[in-house]
């Protein structure tokens, strides 16, 4: 089983076991996986003894669980994390809490994207971008916004898995393809 079919799995178990327990705690969960994540992250040493072969499972779990409760996480969560500990999973912690907070997105009917352009936008030339891609999507856009010189012109807007490349750049190389096969 692939890293992310495990990861898609437990995200889902944690996100039903929430769901029961209300929209509150959806969003709990999600806010104690996130800070765990960064934390996590944030000390390469504890990354490196929570994906570690060689450590035990029991020394892990105590490493593990003093942090959790160092960091007041939900008991939910923390029960959580020491279940990953037991399976040996906790290499799939940063995969587990995307997968998540995509769950909750769906869940809220929330979009999140990433517009690239060639140059900075002015703030109100971004709300108003933001808010044509709400009206088209008919859902609520979470819109990151980044500058790539490279492109040249336009944009390349990407949401979920999909990737609309209005760029100057793309356009130039479907025309040099053209020119190519001669058409």
């Amino acid at each position: 089983m692939t890293d992310s079919m495990i990861a898609r799995r437990y995200a889902a178990a944690l996100f039903a076991l929430g769901r029961e327990q209300g929209e509150e705690a959806l969003g709990r969960y999600n806010t104690d996986l996130q800070a765990l994540c960064e934390q996590v992250q944030a000390v390469p040493a504890l990354a490196a003894v929570l994906k570690s072969p060689i450590i035990a499972t029991a020394e892990k779990k105590a490493i593990l669980s003093a942090v959790l409760k160092k960091m007041k996480i939900d008991q939910t969560v923390r029960n959580f994390c020491l279940l990953l500990a037991d399976k040996e999973r906790l290499a799939c912690l940063g995969d587990i809490v995307r997968c998540y907070g995509t769950l909750l997105d769906e869940a809220r009917g929330i979009l999140r994207g990433r517009l690239t352009t060639a140059v900075e936008l002015t703030e109100e030339k971004q709300v108003a971008l933001k808010a044509e891609l709400e009206q088209k999507a008919g859902t609520s856009i979470e819109l990151g916004f980044d500058v790539d010189p490279d492109i040249l012109g336009g944009i390349v807007l990407k949401v979920g898995d999909k990737v609309l490349d209005a760029s100057l750049r793309a356009q130039l190389a479907i025309l040099r393809e053209t020119f190519k096969r001669g058409e």
